[in-house]
């Protein structure tokens, strides 16, 4: 590969650094092609990006990034795909997914390390931690759940008391006879 080309590849997982922000590393290390086909179908199912790099360049691109991405240069060996995301946990599902339909005692694709929420999780057993990182838009459901709990019961007490006040005055109207 020309020096060119290779600055070139730098400079665009650069870009795409920025513009994800939560990438993963996964080991795709001997997946033959109708696994690796099977993974393609989910990322983009699942509206993620996945691009396997040159591990050399990867490493370029994080020392050229305004972030410090140390933690993540010693898994940085094997072939790797990177998959990048905007929703936090989606992959870590994905990879769920992809290593339950795995026959017995074969875990590629495996989690390598993932950058996720401003966190580095390094390791194949920081999946379940990644998995239960909710996203914004189940964050704001929770929220918004919290907050209409207090007014239901504030609503629900006023009606039964509206019911209560009713019945007190047809009692008062009916001794008024």
């Amino acid at each position: 590969m020309r020096k060119e080309d290779k600055a070139l590849i730098i400079e665009q997982l650069g870009k795409t650094l920025k513009e994800f922000p939560h990438f993963y590393l996964v080991d795709v290390t001997g997946m033959d092609a109708a696994r690796t086909s099977a993974m393609r179908r989910q990322c983009f199912k699942n509206e993620v990006k996945m691009v396997v790099v040159k591990n050399t360049l990867l490493h370029k691109a994080f020392e050229a990034s305004d972030i410090d991405y140390s933690p993540l240069y010693d898994t940085l060996k094997g072939t790797t795909a990177v998959i990048f995301t905007s929703v936090a946990n989606a992959p870590a599902k994905m990879l769920n997914e992809l290593t339950a339909k795995n026959p017995k005692g074969v875990t590629i694709p495996e989690l390598k390390a993932a950058y996720a929420e401003e966190s580095f999780y390094v390791g194949a057993d920081q999946l379940d931690a990644l998995c239960s990182i909710k996203s914004k838009s189940e964050v704001i459901a929770e929220i918004v759940a919290m907050l209409q709990s207090p007014m239901q019961g504030v609503l629900s007490a006023l009606e039964s008391g509206a019911g209560t006040i009713h019945g007190v005055l047809e009692t008062l109207a009916k001794k008024g006879e």
